[in-house]
């Protein structure tokens, strides 16, 4: 029996209960996607998530999530395995890209795609390395606390300090995820950061982790990993962050994957220095 051929898919906007399946795919990739994360990401543009189907089947995806007038990120691009190289997962790519308007787009591009993105618009801004290991025993460090409701503003505007874009509904809806654990560190009043733990299929899985100082990141992460109880852990690193790569290799973490992150055109201004994991590769 012949493959489908690209004129035989049908593009259309994904639900939330269409995306399991993808997460599926994901798993199959070993992205290790969070099995609650969905919520957060679909919080933030319901619209953004997009899937290919060929007689009614899902064959492809990619989402185009737009945080605000100028910027949105790509992510979930994937195409089911067996069918690739048939021109699906290009169609599913133009369909979901135009979503984004005007907008710049970013990626965290896997190393094999790179050359294909470049092709595309995108060029690469840094490296992202995403650490992984069992977690050393910790407690929590003074200074450091989960989040509780009240801090939402506080983490929000230092959030948006940190990102290309203003994200508040997915900020809220990441902190209360199911499974989310989320920590502040505070020197006085001020807060000096905010890092989240959360379940992935594989692993456990840090982003972001967002704090002013080296000494503030290690605090946060000591924390982050007191919750994982000696179970592995994941962390993505930028490669602008050689303190974030040094909080990783102490922790007796090892590299395990490569990503870039790429743009179609210029960002915002952003606290890039203050980024020691990222947030997830997926909605960035």
């Amino acid at each position: 029996m012949p493959s489908p051929a690209p004129q035989d898919l049908v593009v259309t906007q994904a639900t939330s209960d269409d995306w399991p399946v993808v997460r599926d795919w994901a798993v199959g990739e070993g992205w290790n996607p969070g099995p609650a994360d969905l919520h957060a990401f679909f919080a933030q543009d319901p619209d953004g998530f997009f899937i290919g189907r060929v007689d009614g089947v899902p064959v492809s995806a990619v989402s185009v999530v737009r945080y605000d007038a100028d910027y949105a990120f790509l992510g979930w691009y994937l195409v089911r395995p067996g069918l690739r190289g048939q021109g699906h997962g290009l169609a599913t790519w133009k369909t979901a890209l135009a979503h984004a308007g005007t907008r710049t787009v970013g990626l965290d591009g896997v190393v094999a795609q790179q050359d294909n993105y470049r092709r595309s618009g995108f060029e690469p801004a840094y490296r992202t390395t995403r650490f992984t290991g069992p977690a050393p025993v910790a407690e929590i460090p003074a200074g450091v606390r989960p989040a509780r409701a009240a801090d939402l503003p506080a983490v929000t505007a230092y959030d948006s300090a940190c990102f290309p874009a203003d994200r508040p509904r997915f900020v809220a809806a990441w902190l209360t995820t199911t499974g989310h654990r989320a920590f502040v560190r505070h020197v006085g009043d001020r807060l000096t950061g905010y890092g989240v733990i959360r379940p992935g299929h594989e692993c456990l899985r840090v982003g972001p982790l967002f704090a002013d100082t080296a000494e503030d990141a290690r605090a946060l992460f000591t924390a982050l990993l007191a919750e994982a109880s000696g179970r592995r852990v994941a962390v993505d690193v930028p490669g602008t962050s050689p303190a974030g790569v040094a909080l990783a290799e102490e922790a007796g973490f090892s590299p395990s994957f490569e990503t870039a992150r790429m743009y179609t055109g210029p960002v915002r201004e952003h606290a890039l220095e203050r980024v020691f994991g990222v947030t997830t590769l997926e909605l960035g």
